[in-house]
């Protein structure tokens, strides 16, 4: 059984991670201006895991919070964290992962997978309409450091019923690249 004291070795990761520290106000700040809750994932291992979040002050299904996982191939973030794998890394994902429907929506053959990870390399964001979960939509970009190399990847996510696949492309991706740029020339990890 695992002891509170547990919860250090967690805490202790968290709050000394720059990557977080400098991104947390920059979530928050574009969490009170588009009104739904932003996030900053990293790859550990075949799940995306929070590392920073700002919510928005609106009730969503799925309850997640910094240290939260969810599978990489049905979620924006970890979408565009596949995408910038090598086609070696992606090719062993597959090999080991259960492309579990967790909707109707839910991309679960391994070829359509591959082809829209290059497109999301390619265009540099992902859209995740209803795949994780029904009525949530989610857009992400990759964060970058100066260096080039992938340090993690930032998303919102929003209700299918107020938040349209056109408006997060026109108003929140946007605010996403804004807060990309801003992470990438902090120079952190």
């Amino acid at each position: 059984m695992l002891l509170p004291r547990v919860l250090r070795l967690g805490y202790a990761f968290l709050s000394s991670d720059a990557l977080a520290t400098v991104a947390q106000p920059l979530l928050a700040r574009a969490a009170a201006d588009l009104g739904e809750s932003c996030s900053l994932g990293i790859r550990d291992g075949d799940e995306v895991c929070y590392l920073a979040r700002a919510e928005a002050s609106r009730i969503m299904s799925i309850a997640l919070r910094v240290g939260s996982r969810l599978p990489l191939y049905c979620t924006s973030m970890g979408r565009v964290l596949l995408a910038h794998a090598s086609p070696a890394e992606q090719k062993a994902y597959l090999d080991r992962t259960v492309l579990t429907a967790r909707t109707a929506d839910t991309v679960t053959d391994p070829e359509a997978l591959l082809a829209l990870l290059r497109t999301v390399r390619e265009q540099g964001y992902a859209l995740v309409d209803q795949e994780l979960e029904i009525g949530l939509r989610s857009i992400a970009v990759p964060v970058f450091g100066r260096d080039r190399t992938l340090l993690g990847a930032l998303n919102v996510g929003a209700q299918s019923v107020r938040v349209s696949p056109e408006q997060l492309l026109d108003h929140y991706l946007p605010a996403l690249q804004q807060i990309s740029v801003e992470l990438g020339l902090q120079g952190v990890r």
